[in-house]
């Protein structure tokens, strides 16, 4: 039977589903979920085929939600993750819709329990672990679930890490955006904080401790320090776990040594420093995307042209890919608006802020219009069924 690809499409007026025919040519979409609702991740469990949904309402705050249909019908969680008791590092600096104030405008004590305010992401864990999700959230926080996603428990060690008061939100707030399971390695794991940097546990989660070395962080008084760093995504390769690739605040970064320090692999090769998205290619490990921005100030296509750029060799040269995106345009692509497909020939989608989602079938050499006039895209993750 036919392989066929579905793209999980996060909006920030709810969640799009689109299901493509065998050759990826035609492409059919869902009704709207979870409709006027913040979508931030919708992600295909592999192991037992359940959809989850990490979503946030206005009114009704953040919820993650499962679906056993394929999006067909949607339950919310019996117990979602939920932050109890303050940190007991010190309240991290926060923007004001993270601090709680009294009637008089002040402050409350530090012994105020803080708010959760989003779930930001929703990651399956190993094959080796059946019915574990992680999920990462803001204020920065990591929560863990092994019942598929029925009940959540908080990551106490990384909550109460001793430099998370250090820690400073970035323009999206305070929040842990990725997560990645060492598919090596059952009691490794590493976390991305904006702005706290690259975390990693050797033990399950039990301690944490900050792998930053070498990598910028402009902003800050000091350029080079152990933790503060923004970083905006990582990711690797399941073939080669020891290797991870890194778009920062500041700068595109190759680790060779699972974090022990960090090459610079875009400083005079890439049009810029800034950007959010790192997807690596999934069946040629040393074979990366990212989409540049003209810079933080100014969240633009660099020269008005919408581009990819590829490095087939984990970032020792790079190639800007055009063909079939728009120009003049000022697209911005999100940290998790971008991902590939396992297919053979490796499909790229990537959406953008403007509500445009772009797809290529032949590994970013030449670009499609998916869909259009879609809210803003927070995120777009992928799922290979029959």
């Amino acid at each position: 039977m036919s392989k066929k690809v579905l793209v999980l499409v996060g909006t920030t007026k709810g969640g799009f589903i689109f299901n493509s025919s065998p050759a990826r040519k035609k492409w059919q979409s869902s009704g709207i979920q979870f409709k006027s609702w913040r979508v931030m991740n919708m992600n295909l469990d592999p192991r037992d085929r359940r959809l989850h949904a990490a979503v946030n309402h206005f009114v009704y705050g953040p919820t993650t939600h499962y679906s056993d249909d394929l999006g067909a019908s949607w339950t919310q969680a019996g117990q979602v993750p939920v932050l109890t008791r303050p940190s007991k590092s010190g309240r991290p600096a926060g923007s004001p819709e993270e601090m709680d104030f009294d009637d008089a405008g002040k402050q409350k004590e530090l012994n105020t329990p803080e708010k959760l305010l989003k779930v930001w992401n929703i990651t399956p864990g190993r094959a080796s672990e059946p019915g574990v999700l992680y999920a990462g959230a803001q204020p920065a926080s990591l929560f863990v679930s092994h019942d598929r996603g029925e009940t959540w428990t908080l990551n106490e060690p990384l909550y109460d890490h001793p430099q998370r008061g250090e820690w400073n939100p970035g323009a999206g707030g305070l929040c842990l955006h990725t997560i990645i399971p060492d598919p090596s390695d059952p009691q490794r794991m590493w976390v991305a904080v904006s702005a706290g940097g690259t975390y990693r546990t050797d033990d399950g989660g039990l301690t944490w401790a900050p792998y930053n070395k070498n990598v910028r962080a402009d902003f800050s008084p000091e350029k080079f320090p152990e933790y503060g760093q923004c970083v905006h995504k990582i990711a690797l390769h399941p073939d080669q776990p020891q290797v991870l690739y890194q778009q920062n605040h500041c700068g595109v970064y190759r680790s060779d040594n699972r974090g022990e320090d960090w090459i610079d692999i875009g400083d005079g090769k890439l049009p810029t420093r800034f950007g959010f998205t790192m997807v690596v290619h999934p069946h040629e490990p040393k074979t990366i995307y990212t989409v540049p921005e003209e810079s933080d100030e100014y969240h633009l296509s660099v020269d008005g042209q919408f581009a990819v750029w590829r490095s087939r060799d984990a970032g020792e040269s790079w190639e800007q890919l055009t063909t079939g995106l728009p120009s003049p345009a000022h697209l911005v692509v999100l940290r998790d608006a971008m991902a590939a497909d396992t297919l053979d020939e490796a499909g790229l989608y990537a959406g953008t802020n403007t509500g445009q989602l772009f797809y290529s079938r032949d590994a970013g050499d030449s670009w499609e219009v998916l869909a259009d006039y879609l809210p803003p895209i927070l995120s777009v993750k992928t799922a290979v069924v029959d």
